[in-house]
């Protein structure tokens, strides 16, 4: 991989002498689409501002290209080579053109070069034919297209998110977003993307950071921290319903034995005899038959069976989450139709089972 576009080493920020931020080192490399997630209040967006020169850290390096960003360096000629997008659209009284238009001119560019960019931005997010719009007369959807379109006129070398899709409808949501991303593809655009949606940030990242507390807890691509989360805090954002904490009292082969409070578990892992280790069990991973069908030749490759009681049915669309109590809290999604075979309600007993391959265990 190349040297870093966009660094940061040994920062700290304070505010009013509270630490906020404290990250040792992050690196993000040209042309890939960094995502930092986490809950609200993590400083995802102080840093994503820090990042954009938009203030300066109270200790660390913010290294751009190469350059270590010193309090003489020149920011506004760094800054004109970034641009933010925020999560409310910042439009004034005017044209979506001539909101798309307007810093090509301040900076006085040529008519016909403002024409030709704006005009591309603009078929680029399939919003040519409201060129003549009036900007404040846009659906939501449509006022971030507008300002997406406003800033990447610029041709900028560096993208910052900061929570794009919040604001916006599910069907909305998704079509900016696979727009928005076939225009970063299409441009080679580094971007750095914040958000507190897991699922955008899965569907969007190249690598992403998870952050709580001020902190980065791990970093990865997408399928590296969502299937192998190193603790229990960044397990519990990234969508493992079910951690069980345990110990290991058998291993014959990197096949272990795990005692949780209220059952034993079947896991694959190389941690020793006696040693307490966390288990993440991703509620994909956990299938349900009605209890009658327990007993009958049913082909099955899970080692884990579990006897269970279902004491919570929540509808989520397509998709049905199941609380389950099988002497330990469980957790699985089912599909709708698969709840409505089973005919699952609160008190019904079923049997839940996963594979040992599918607990992912983190060695305290």
């Amino acid at each position: 991989m190349d040297h870093p576009y966009l660094e940061v080493r040994n920062l700290i920020h304070e505010y009013d002498g509270k630490r906020v931020l404290s990250i040792e080192n992050l690196k993000i490399y040209r042309g890939e689409i960094f995502a930092i997630i986490g809950p609200n209040g993590a400083g995802k967006s102080t840093l994503l501002r820090i990042l954009n020169l938009l203030e300066r850290p109270s200790h660390g390096e913010i290294i751009f290209r190469g350059l270590v960003i010193e309090p003489s360096t020149d920011k506004l000629f760094l800054r004109r080579r970034m641009v933010m997008v925020f999560q409310e659209p910042l439009l004034f009284n005017g044209t979506v053109f001539e909101n798309v238009a307007y810093g090509l001119r301040v900076r006085k560019y040529p008519k016909m070069e403002i024409e030709e960019r704006v005009n591309r931005l603009l078929m680029k997010f399939n919003i040519h034919h409201l060129s003549d719009r009036h900007a404040l007369r846009l659906s939501g959807g449509e006022a971030q297209r507008v300002s997406l379109a406003r800033a990447l006129v610029f041709e900028p070398q560096v993208l910052f998110l900061d929570e794009p899709f919040a604001s916006l409808d599910p069907p909305t949501k998704e079509a900016l977003r696979e727009d928005l991303e076939r225009v970063i593809r299409g441009m080679k655009l580094t971007t750095v993307y914040v958000t507190h949606d897991r699922t955008e940030a899965l569907m969007l990242a190249d690598r992403m950071a998870v952050m709580d507390k001020g902190e980065i807890l791990q970093i990865g691509t997408p399928e590296e921290i969502f299937n192998y989360p190193v603790n229990e805090r960044v397990a519990g954002f990234v969508g493992v319903e079910t951690i069980l904490s345990g110990t290991v009292v058998s291993q014959r082969n990197g096949l272990a034995d795990v005692v949780v409070t209220g059952g034993r578990v079947e896991v694959l892992c190389e941690s020793s005899v006696g040693e307490r280790v966390l288990l993440c069990i991703r509620p994909e991973e956990v299938t349900l038959q009605g209890a009658k069908d327990e007993g009958r030749d049913m082909i099955s490759s899970a080692r884990n069976r579990f006897l269970s009681v279902v004491r919570k049915v929540i509808p989520q669309g397509a998709i049905v989450k199941v609380r389950l109590d099988c002497g330990f809290p469980l957790v699985s999604f089912v599909t709708k139709q698969s709840a409505e075979e089973l005919d699952l309600k609160e008190g019904q007993t079923v049997v839940a089972s996963f594979k040992a391959t599918a607990v992912h265990v983190i060695r305290k």
